[in-house]
């Protein structure tokens, strides 16, 4: 009686094995940060040897930098999609600034908490903190811009409004991730804020938040 030969085993192309890292790094950041993207934690996550992260990513301040920009771009892109469902600038705002309070954004939160204080020892990953900084900006000045068209906000400056406006945003989410707490209720708070800010009439923003 003949024993069966074990199959081979198939190898895997270095676009699966990239890819295989990569994921396993996105995982690991969205449940611990980014501050957890060691060369042995990604390989253990991935199920490789730590020399093949080494291999397949060019080197650790690359891979961070990539999960970071890639995850906050992310982020951006879920939110900005949100936003956009309201032809009303007002409407827009309040649309945002519920998503981007919403307890559903915790883990990019520690992503960006994470990189503030890693991208001063990295200057690959503060160039995509930069990148990503300033990608918020524009989006938030658009929607400032689109009611100063309309004359629901007044205000010269939409550029310096809106890094105000996310310096506020960061602000509270890292103080509640901080604290271990909900920034949601914060919401009209900001709402409120962001009426000053603007140059609109109370309730313009916050009348539009989904109610509780």
């Amino acid at each position: 009686m003949s024993t069966p030969h074990a199959r081979p085993r198939t190898r895997k192309s270095p676009q699966q094995r990239s890819g295989e890292i990569h994921d396993a790094a996105l995982a690991l950041a969205r449940e611990e940060g980014l501050s957890a993207l060691t060369l042995r934690a990604v390989a253990a996550r991935a199920g490789v040897a730590p020399g093949l992260v080494a291999h397949y990513a060019s080197s650790m301040d690359d891979l961070i930098a990539r999960t970071f920009r890639e995850l906050t771009a992310s982020e951006l892109d879920e939110v900005r999609t949100r936003a956009e469902t309201e032809a009303e600038p007002a409407a827009r705002m309040a649309r945002m600034i519920s998503a981007v309070l919403s307890s559903d954004h915790d883990d990019v939160t520690l992503v960006w908490v994470d990189a503030w204080s890693l991208g001063r020892r990295s200057a690959t990953l503060a160039v995509a903190i930069d990148e990503q900084m300033n990608a918020w900006q524009l989006f938030i000045a658009d929607i400032i811009r689109d009611g100063t068209r309309s004359e629901i906000f007044r205000t010269d400056d939409a550029d310096a409004v809106a890094w105000q406006i996310l310096a506020t945003i960061d602000g509270i989410s890292a103080h509640a991730l901080t604290r271990r707490t909900d920034a949601s209720p914060f919401a009209l708070r900001l709402a409120q804020a962001c009426e000053t800010l603007v140059g609109a009439a109370a309730g313009a923003i916050g009348d539009h938040l989904p109610s509780r």
